[in-house]
């Protein structure tokens, strides 16, 4: 299997977990407090999350035009689950959304360069046109 094949598979792979990625990380914001208990502070957790799913998207759609709106929607979705937290009696803290935003961000950032750079190599195909 040649690193371009091995890259390509990646990436498929990378889309199919994307949802339920997507569905784990609402299902943690949205559990009953104290249902799992994790020793890190908070806002790592919140970060590492939205980092994750933001350079998963990024890598899904090729880091074409896409993947801003799917960072965008990442933080919305964000924004959308402090909200609810405070109805299902939760802690509604709106550092957990700029913790949240920081990661989509950082994980943008980080996909768009890697895809870049491996395109700019020749090692992944250019995105399909508009």
């Amino acid at each position: 299997m040649t690193f371009r094949k091995l890259l390509h598979w990646f990436r498929q792979v990378d889309v199919w977990l994307l949802a339920p990625a997507i569905l784990l990380v609402i299902w943690g914001e949205l559990r009953p407090a104290g249902e799992i208990e994790i020793h890190v502070w908070d806002k790592a957790l919140h970060f590492t999350a939205y980092f994750g799913l933001s350079l998963m998207a990024t890598i899904a759609v090729r880091a074409d035009r896409r993947a801003i709106w799917c960072a965008l929607a990442l933080i919305a979705m964000g924004g959308a689950l402090e909200i609810i937290q405070g109805v299902v009696g939760r802690d509604c803290d709106v550092w957990d959304e700029v913790a949240n935003a920081l990661g989509v961000l950082a994980g943008l950032l980080l996909g768009w360069c890697g895809v870049r750079f491996l395109r700019a190599r020749k090692l992944v195909d250019d995105p399909p046109p508009d």
